[in-house]
């Protein structure tokens, strides 16, 4: 195919040929003025800058001297950066700017070229202060300004292409230090002793701690594409941060991390940022997360974020991959017009070998070396709306297809099937070893506890126990709402198959791993029927911690009344049901006189009540038992007087005494999380009773001579 020949009148030619010319002289001149004025624009520029961030965030920024070098180049010396009152914050010694010229014409700085000799960024924090603390001094209604006029979009926009420009397409840095001194306790220095870019491509020598470690950064930057792919490893050992052990009591450390951003633009009203993230041999370690290190070997996500007017988001096209496991999340946190909280995953149908093998290795201790087959697949859903907590929705569910267990791990899910032994902990310590058959006087057959104490736990606990396959959604719904209203943890959603596991294969330990462990376990025992419900209920009934050193229902019954549990009248079974989520303050809630305080007489007409309701007791108006409720005659010289009060809040179910807690405002985010260490904890004076003014000393001593004189009569045959 030809295409017609375009015939251009000379005339035409010409008239273009003059008006091009003239644009290219007016070009010319205007660069010519513009080179012979540069030096004192340069000037009036830098007296601005420096002028403006004196104004704005109070910093005194000196320059011994700068000029022209070349073209489109500037070179400064002898620069300091120091904000008002705080330490110095950046000195360089000798550093050359470029700027691309085109880019300029429309009012955008892109740097084309970075020359920087020995320079240094000292960041000191003391106490509550640093001096960083310039960020945040900004005026308030500038920022208030800018949110109404762009959405959070457009500022990530312009906030990736401002960071984007300032990547420039050579750089060449030696001998630049970074040094992190917080309060004298935890110091960090990185010293670049050389980072280079040669047309994209970036490579970086670090020594961390002085020759600790040996870091490099390597990849390649392309700013203009919005593309980089740079990753970053160690010589000969893992990538790894002591200052977050002595800061934070946390270890963190890596083989490798790579960040890759593949695009960033518009979708529509959105911007969207596309790209990956991985890491190798990535290795955790927080008491607060797990007692023992978390390895996760190899973990990717193919992510795309999704940033609106009035929210941020992970799509649902993002995947996360653990080995050879994969799982789809959609994350989103709306911020207006009230903050909306929004968590769904999807794990399609895979092998079940495959997901148990990826997950991190000291995540699921009891559970490594378990074989299995069949596929899997999971599904959850959740969402606040901070606005109308109560309608919170929260689904969750394994889904298992052909799965089977093979064999067992380290623990056999089956053991409580037949007699074994179960040991309590009390803060970390083994109290004593229990035998759950027959050879131990107390066990109790279920068939021989009272229906009254079975019903009255159930109602109370687990009303749902032999229908449900080990979890209560609306349960675990409801404590979302509640403890999202409380601003705080009030209400949990564990249900009796959920607390046996806890007590029976695994530590007390309150970790997220073992929290975590437990959901799973609970999910093994329930959905594939290792265990009946009945023997659960069995053993939950006899290992039940239901006083100070006091498991099970045959010891309860014996100790508090005297009795088998088989003759447990109404009363005695909704009191030792009450007793149950904090047993160690069981006799605060008697009398002197061996009855049950007033207080308690609202809980046995609401219990009861529901229980009359279910058809599991007769209707009561008389209290359902509260006033047929007797403390054994032996344990009523122990009894606090009744003008005695305490604070029945201060006791937990792993601590016997009161529990004193301070309020630090210097906390960081990460002791708020997770809480410190010990042994950083300020501690305060004892705390003492309202009108008895009793110590936690003296309560002690109370108790110990109470078991003392217990135990003799145990060996007297009195108990």
């Amino acid at each position: 195919m030809h295409l017609p020949k375009i015939n251009i009148p000379k005339k035409y030619i010409k008239i273009g040929a003059w008006v091009l010319g003239g644009f290219l002289l007016v070009l010319v001149i205007g660069g010519i003025i513009a080179y012979n004025k540069r030096e004192a624009l340069l000037e009036k520029m830098m007296a601005k800058a420096i002028a403006k961030a004196d104004k704005d965030y109070g910093l005194d920024i000196k320059i011994g001297e700068y000029g022209f070098n070349g073209l489109n180049t500037v070179q400064m010396k002898g620069i300091s950066v120091v904000p008002k009152d705080r330490d110095t914050l950046t000195t360089i010694n000798d550093m050359t700017i470029g700027v691309k010229l085109f880019p300029l014409i429309f009012g955008d700085v892109k740097l084309s070229q970075i020359n920087l000799n020995s320079g240094k960024v000292n960041i000191v924090f003391r106490d509550s202060l640093s001096n960083l603390d310039f960020f945040l001094k900004r005026k308030k209604k500038d920022s208030t300004e800018n949110k109404s006029k762009i959405g959070l979009g457009d500022l990530a926009h312009n906030l990736l292409n401002q960071v984007l420009y300032k990547i420039p397409d050579n750089m060449e840095v030696k001998d630049f230090l970074l040094n992190v001194n917080d309060n004298d306790t935890a110091k960090l220095t990185f010293l670049t002793t050389t980072a280079t870019i040669d047309d994209g491509d970036l490579n970086s020598t670090i020594l961390v701690n002085w020759n600790e470690a040996t870091w490099h950064i390597k990849g390649t930057v392309k700013p203009g594409k919005k593309q980089l792919d740079v990753m970053l490893f160690a010589d000969n050992k893992k990538v790894e941060l002591p200052y977050l052990e002595r800061k934070l009591q946390a270890r963190f450390s890596f083989d490798t991390v790579r960040t890759e951003m593949k695009n960033a633009d518009y979708s529509g009203d959105n911007f969207k940022i596309s790209g990956s993230w991985s890491v190798k041999n990535l290795l955790i370690n927080h008491p607060k997360i797990a007692s023992n290190d978390i390895i996760v070997p190899d973990a990717k996500i193919d992510a795309d974020m999704l940033i609106g007017k009035n929210f941020v988001a992970l799509d649902s096209s993002s995947t996360i991959f653990l080995k050879n496991a994969a799982i789809h999340p959609y994350l989103k946190y709306t911020l207006s017009p009230h903050k909306i909280y929004e968590l769904q995953l999807h794990a399609p149908d895979q092998d079940a070998q495959e997901v148990l093998s990826a997950f991190p290795k000291g995540l699921f201790e009891s559970l490594e070396g378990m074989q299995v087959s069949g596929k899997v697949r999971y599904d959850l859903n959740f969402y606040l709306d901070s606005a109308l907590p109560d309608s919170v929705q929260f689904n969750s569910s394994l889904t298992p297809m052909n799965f089977k267990i093979l064999k067992w791990g380290k623990t056999n899910l089956q053991k409580i099937n037949s007699d074994f032994i179960y040991t309590p902990y009390e803060r970390g310590k083994p109290m004593r070893d229990i035998m759950i058959g027959p050879s131990n006087p107390n066990f109790t057959p279920l068939s021989d506890v009272s229906s009254n104490f079975k019903n009255a736990i159930l109602t109370s606990e687990d009303p749902s126990f032999f229908t449900h396959k080990g979890f209560v959604q609306e349960s675990i719904r409801k404590s979302f709402a509640v403890n999202f209203k409380e601003k705080k943890f009030v209400r949990g959603g564990s249900t009796i198959s959920m607390q046996l596991v806890k007590n029976v294969f695994l530590s007390r330990q309150k970790t997220l791993a073992r929290k975590a462990e437990e959901i799973l376990i609970v999910w093994l025992i329930e959905n594939n029927h290792l265990v009946s419900k009945n023997r659960m209920l069995e053993v939950y009934f006899n290992i039940i911690e239901m006083g100070q050193n006091i498991y099970g229902i045959g010891e309860a019954t014996r100790y508090y009344f005297g009795k088998r549990p088989s003759d447990l009248n109404i009363g005695e079974g909704i009191f030792l049901a009450n007793i149950v989520p904090r047993p160690k303050i069981a006799l605060f809630k008697f009398r002197g006189d061996g009855g049950l305080k007033d207080y308690l007489y609202p809980y046995f007409k609401y219990i009861g009540n529901i229980m009359a309701r279910r058809g599991l007791t007769p209707a009561d108006t008389s209290g359902y038992g509260f006033y047929n409720v007797r403390l054994r005659e032996g344990l009523r010289q122990y009894l606090l007087p009744d003008s005695a009060k305490i604070d029945t809040n201060a006791f937990d179910n792993d601590d016997p005494l009161p529990a004193v807690e301070t309020q630090d405002a210097s906390k960081n985010l990460f002791d708020r999380l997770f809480g410190r260490n010990k042994k950083d904890t300020t501690t305060t004076q004892p705390a003492k009773l309202d009108t008895a003014q009793k110590t936690k000393k003296e309560l002690r001593q109370e108790r110990r001579e109470q078991r003392r004189k217990e135990k003799e009569k145990e060996k007297t045959g009195q108990l």
